[in-house]
């Protein structure tokens, strides 16, 4: 009968315990099998997958062996397929989950990777340092390089996972007697059967309960006793409640208020990656369009040297031009076939690098490796930049940068832990009482039947349960609990410590404040001094055109020798390079003055919640005379 009551009373616990968990987390972890909420706080949560494969768009934009990219193209590319994003998508995942361990109770955990730069061209020729700068925030529990457990600083959080323990205890025991008139036996054999429940619970104001059942049977070989076999039992409750240190639910439940800051945090890292390595894409794009010109450019040079070898050895020939003329002509050639050298490597190798940045398996993707990257955007530079007064500038940035949206966040959760710190100072002072119905029951004996108001024991687990329910036999206790610490130098120390960890996280936002003023100025000029030098380089390159023009007409009417024709073509290769480095750098300028802006993600018209997706439903548009895609293997005839 015990041992019956003992197992509904567990299923009712455990019934009450398990829907309690279920509330809370059912929609994130669904139970399985019969049992459902019962055995829901006991399965292993489900974990994503990792995506390896490339998002369909890669294959749409490969035509006849050729990857037909745009800007736009780009964007989308690096968002659906960059290992850097797709690591970032895990952080608020990582949040999400040790949020749920906060709500248990349980200490903090650093999860979670830093920002990982974006990769840089094989050339920094014509490349523009980003001058956003970086902000060196260190404030609050955001997301870190670690993966340990987080120090745990103030009084002792409370287990806020409700608990139960069943016990299930059979004793047998044989004693020898030294006094047979107290036994009635030389030994005495005692047999026990232990049953007992319990529940316990904390709360996040500072209150813990206990409520524990217990039933002991028992069985002796004495004729002494008034009842045998007899079942004791009892029901009891207990209740603490912390008057000090550990009161109130600022202090106990800080650390899931923290990490619901840290899964903003965490959103926030995310779409920091986003932002930094689109920029770092689009950097690696622009210099492909560079590049592309670049070897253009160098393949015209070696075709005007072609050309010019071959007129003088048809003027040599003809007797109206020195021999010499040949070798000079031939030394251009060479030296422009080791320009146009240069510049097809830079350019392949800025292929693969940006291929690299675009695809999840890099290179080694299925065909990629012999596909060529055909830039389908142009580098326009506009006739003005519209540039509002800097003041205002500065204000969008302060608004709209992520890492400040961080930075104060953090700052929150510093303030949020220094309270359950500062709380550690103070006494332990708990108030607590218990409440406890005894019972017994067993069967009576000749010597019980003997003695009056012993048969009002006699029954069995029935009569015991009607005992304690009737309270026929209770206990009461109550009283308060001190404890004070007559130095407390730790308490001190951390809570001193945390402040002025506090006051420097402080500082550093203001430090970071200032430090975007400086990246929105370096931006601005940054952006004038881009627009300079491509004017400059524009017009010198204009001006080496017009100067070639003539002096090749007064060559060929012999009025100069080939070394001027040669000079000037030395000088216009030259010149180009250096325009097409200067658009390059006005691109980058643009893209730093954006990202210093905190406008990346707007200005590219990207959804965060399609990036954290890793999915964008803009679609690629491509030219129509391009030549069709290539059809899977499933799909051809």
């Amino acid at each position: 009968m015990a041992f019956q009551t003992l197992i509904r009373t567990s299923w009712l616990v455990l019934l009450l315990s398990g829907c309690v968990a279920a509330q809370s987390e059912i929609s994130m972890r669904p139970a399985t099998g019969g049992l459902g909420a019962l055995t829901h706080p006991y399965q292993a949560g489900s974990v994503p997958a990792m995506r390896l494969e490339n998002s369909s768009r890669l294959a749409s934009l490969v035509r006849a062996g050729n990857l037909y990219l745009s800007a736009q193209d780009v964007v989308a590319l690096a968002i659906e397929n960059n290992i850097d994003v797709e690591i970032q998508r895990y952080g608020p995942l990582l949040a999400k989950e040790v949020l749920l361990r906060a709500r248990s109770g349980g200490a903090l955990r650093s999860v979670g990777l830093g920002l990982a730069a974006g990769p840089q061209s094989v050339s920094l020729t014509g490349v523009s340092v980003n001058s956003s700068g970086g902000l060196g925030l260190s404030a609050g529990n955001g997301v870190s390089s670690g993966g340990g457990i987080v120090t745990q600083l103030g009084p002792p959080l409370l287990n806020l996972d409700p608990t139960f323990t069943g016990i299930v205890d059979f004793g047998h025991s044989t004693t020898p007697q030294s006094n047979t008139v107290l036994t009635g036996n030389t030994a005495l054999v005692f047999s026990t059967h232990v049953y007992e429940a319990q529940y316990s619970q904390n709360w996040d104001f500072g209150l813990s309960a206990t409520l524990t059942y217990l039933s002991q049977y028992n069985k002796v070989n004495s004729q002494f006793f008034s009842l045998n076999p007899y079942t004791s039992g009892f029901l009891d409750l207990k209740v603490t409640q912390n008057l000090l240190q550990g009161f109130g639910r600022a202090v106990n439940d800080r650390n899931i208020r923290v990490q619901k800051n840290n899964i903003k945090v965490s959103d926030l890292q995310f779409k920091l990656q986003v932002i930094t390595t689109v920029a770092a894409a689009l950097n690696l794009y622009w210099d492909l369009v560079s590049f592309d010109e670049d070897a253009r450019a160098r393949r015209r040079e070696v075709a005007t040297a072609n050309q010019l070898l071959e007129d003088n050895k048809k003027l040599v020939n003809a007797g109206t031009a020195a021999p010499i003329e040949i070798t000079r002509a031939e030394a251009q050639l060479y030296t422009s076939q080791q320009d146009q050298v240069t510049a097809e490597t830079n350019l392949l190798q800025q292929e693969m690098v940006l291929k690299n940045a675009l695809t999840r398996n890099g290179v080694a993707e299925a065909g990629l490796m012999n596909v060529h990257i055909v830039p389908l955007d142009k580098i326009e530079i506009p006739a003005r930049d519209e540039i509002r007064p800097l003041e205002d500038l500065i204000q969008e940035a302060l608004s709209k940068r992520v890492e400040m949206d961080q930075a104060r966040i953090n700052l929150q959760s510093n303030e949020m832990n220094l309270v359950g710190i500062k709380n550690s100072l103070k006494p332990t002072l708990q108030a607590f009482g218990e409440l406890t119905n005894n019972g017994l029951a067993g069967e009576l004996t000749a010597l019980g039947a003997l003695q009056p108001g012993v048969g009002y024991l006699s029954g069995g687990e029935g009569n015991l349960l009607a005992e304690i329910l009737r309270r026929n036999y209770p206990s009461y206790s109550a009283g308060l609990s001190l404890t004070i610490p007559l130095r407390n130098r730790a308490a001190q120390g951390d809570y001193a410590t945390s402040l002025l960890e506090l006051r420097q996280n402080q500082l550093n936002l203001r430090k970071n404040v200032n430090q975007i003023r400086v990246d929105v100025q370096n931006a601005v000029v940054g952006l004038q001094q881009a627009r300079a030098r491509y004017e400059a380089a524009a017009r010198s390159r204009v001006l080496q055109e017009q100067t070639l023009a003539g002096d090749e007409k007064r060559y060929n009417l012999g009025a100069t020798v080939s070394f001027q024709v040669v000079q000037d073509q030395r000088d216009l290769a030259t010149a180009q390079s250096a325009e097409v480095q200067s658009m390059a750098n006005y691109t980058h300028a643009q893209i730093a003055l954006d990202q210093a802006l905190g406008k990346t993600l707007e200005v590219n018209h990207i959804e965060t919640e399609e990036a954290l997706r890793g999915r964008v439903s803009r679609a690629s548009m491509l030219p129509a005379d391009l030549p069709k895609p290539a059809l899977p293997k499933e799909d051809r005839p």
